[in-house]
């Protein structure tokens, strides 16, 4: 900065790239909208999977929006913040992780458009969130309640939600396993049921096929049996939980003993024998049969337990550990001289299974289990992985609906009656605002189109077809893309809980406005790599030298 000739002021340090106005809003929407092109593809049943390779050349290959996005090195900071976005929905809802990242890639776009007509941003943000309530609300009354014990939609939201993911091929066979997993842990607690995803444990293996995978009411453990001199199988088995070491502790302190002759080393090793049978028999004298430690066994304490006839399995993880406790009604011990009978879990069986090349701990038959295993099996790792990643979201999307008891059609259905809605409303609120709620209409329509588009079918005419539809009070009609044509999506079992879809609108409306709120990007040398003029290090929607997509 000159003043009257004396000396520039230099007050940002150099290097520093510094952007304002237009073209900082314009440079963040185009970083925004490569971000949500690059997900764009893997919308819906006929959506395409990515291959993502990484530095280390580990492969993923994946459709799940939110892996997408956690996988891909990105770079631009308005880029991260759609990130965000697809992390938000997962860690919500754990489904529409994709719909709402395309959303507000849609919404910017239009915005963009909006400020090339020199629209204020402050402006276009107060339509959206008018735009947004509206659309809420719509969602709401839209919505359809879901009876009690309704296992069957239920099956039907898991199977809409695995439709697009890798798994779709047993759908059929996985919705049930999903279904029953989810009911069997959901707890009632007043009026409202809870569901805590934790209580699900997912054990995958490969080997087998998917037609393989399958719902065991008990825990897996990835562990063997400690001695092959234990039994193999138990039944009825009395199971304590222990959080203590069977071993000789080492003394706190520094400590020195000293033997004068061999007969006390004798002595020595004889009492470290007797101690160790002293803890085995605490476990024997309480009644158990079945062992499971969270500490380390020693070699004599297996011997001593094998001849007793325990089962033991040593080191298992703290989370199995008080799975374990909520699927028997056990109690996790940290003194064996505590141990007793009534902190004893009960099975009906407990035996070691060979899966693949490992073997493995079941735990089954559990009297009203609170906590139950799937163990997930597929031809190969990649197969495996994509599977995991298909549950988590059906888990999540079964245990949502389980909790609100509400759900709305899919397949674009509820887009578009919002889109309809909204264009009404807009004239109502009229000024500059209703063109951005109409921009925000236009934008809720991206997910019908893209599902046509995805589909190989005419986005544009599919459009016309649905908007037909809904203009004739048709309010569940949507893109049916096995068939090509126009549905009614709850006759098709197409539907998705209403949670999703407000989350969706929610998320991608408060990002956009965040983005669309910024008209100074001030970078500086460190950190300005990511800030490269025209797109800011997104070309084609991936950063430089991050992750390739084939």
């Amino acid at each position: 900065m000159m003043a009257g000739g004396q000396q520039p002021i230099i007050i940002l340090k150099e290097g520093t790239k510094r952007e304002k106005g237009k073209g900082a809003q314009l440079n963040n929407i185009m970083a925004a909208r490569a971000i949500s092109d690059a997900v764009k593809s893997t919308l819906g049943p006929k959506g395409m999977d990515k291959m993502l390779v990484d530095s280390m050349g580990d492969v993923v290959i994946t459709n799940d929006g939110a892996t997408i996005l956690k996988e891909i090195d990105v770079e631009h900071p308005a880029a991260k913040m759609i990130v965000e976005v697809a992390k938000s929905q997962d860690e919500e809802c754990g489904d529409g992780t994709t719909s709402a990242v395309i959303l507000t890639g849609e919404l910017l776009k239009y915005a963009g458009e909006l400020i090339e007509q020199n629209i204020h941003p402050t402006v276009i943000c107060g339509g959206y969130k008018l735009a947004a309530n509206k659309a809420i609300s719509d969602l709401g009354k839209l919505a359809i309640p879901i009876k009690t014990g309704d296992k069957k939609t239920l099956k039907n939201i898991a199977m809409t939600s695995m439709a697009s993911k890798g798994a779709s091929a047993e759908k059929e066979l996985l919705a049930d396993v999903v279904v029953d997993a989810v009911t069997s842990i959901a707890e009632q607690i007043g009026t409202k049921t809870i569901v805590d995803m934790d209580n699900i444990q997912i054990q995958k293996k490969q080997g087998g096929s998917i037609r393989d995978t399958r719902i065991i009411k008990g825990i897996i453990l990835d562990k063997e049996r400690v001695h092959e001199g234990m039994p193999k199988q138990l039944k009825n088995a009395k199971i304590a939980l222990v959080n203590a070491a069977l071993e000789i502790k080492k003394t706190e302190v520094d400590a020195r003993i000293q033997i004068q002759d061999p007969t006390q080393l004798q002595a020595f090793l004889d009492e470290e024998e007797a101690m160790l049978k002293k803890m085995v028999d605490k476990v024997k004298n309480s009644g158990a049969n079945v062992l499971i430690c969270q500490k380390g066994i020693d070699d004599l304490a297996q011997h001593f337990l094998s001849k007793e006839g325990i089962y033991a399995v040593r080191r298992a993880k703290k989370s199995d550990m008080d799975k374990l406790a909520k699927a028997m009604g056990a109690i996790v011990v940290a003194n064996l001289d505590e141990l007793s009978p009534k902190d004893l879990g009960f099975a009906g069986k407990v035996e070691e299974q060979k899966i693949g090349d490992d073997k493995m701990t079941f735990v089954t038959d559990c009297k009203n289990p609170k906590a139950v295993s799937i163990l997930i099996r597929g031809s190969t790792e990649h197969i495996v992985d994509e599977l995991e990643r298909g549950m988590h979201d059906a888990l999540f999307v079964v245990k949502v609906a389980l909790e609100d008891g509400k759900m709305t059609p899919g397949g674009g259905a509820a887009a578009t009656e919002i889109a309809m809605s909204l264009r009404e409303y807009a004239t109502t609120v009229g000024g500059r605002e209703q063109m951005a709620i109409e921009a925000f209409a236009n934008a809720m329509e991206i997910v019908p189109k893209t599902l046509a588009e995805n589909a190989g079918l005419d986005p544009i005419d599919m459009m016309i077809e649905v908007r037909t539809a809904h203009k004739k009070g048709k309010k569940t009609a949507g893109v049916d893309v096995l068939s090509g044509k126009v549905g009614d999506m709850i006759r098709n079992n197409v539907i998705e809980p209403l949670r999703v879809s407000i989350q969706e609108v929610q998320s991608s409306t408060e990002a956009a406005n965040m983005i669309l709120r910024i008209d100074d990007i001030i970078a500086s040398k460190s950190g300005g790599a990511g800030m490269p003029p025209g797109g800011g290090g997104m070309p084609g929607g991936m950063p430089p030298g991050g992750m390739d997509e084939y």
